[in-house]
């Protein structure tokens, strides 16, 4: 087993910091993928208040439910 020269190791290094600063330079005031579960669990709370007096449990499917719907719409803008 041959041990990797310093120019090896100091390129590895560069590659991974400009895999880093790709991320970074997505613009996080654009993004809104993360309102979307917030949005789906305040809507889920919402409609849930109007099952509320009928079943409690409705009213945590119906925080489960928006919570679930937040991720789905999340996974697809994050895609774009």
């Amino acid at each position: 087993m041959t041990k990797p020269n310093n120019v090896t190791v100091q390129n590895n290094l560069n590659n991974k910091k400009k895999e880093v600063n790709k991320m970074d330079r997505t613009n996080k005031k654009d993004d809104k993928s993360t309102w979307a579960i917030g949005g789906g669990v305040l809507m889920g709370v919402g409609a849930g208040f109007f099952f509320l007096k009928e079943s409690p449990l409705a009213f945590v499917a119906c925080i489960l439910l928006g919570i679930g719907l937040g991720l789905v719409i999340t996974s697809i803008i994050s895609r774009k």
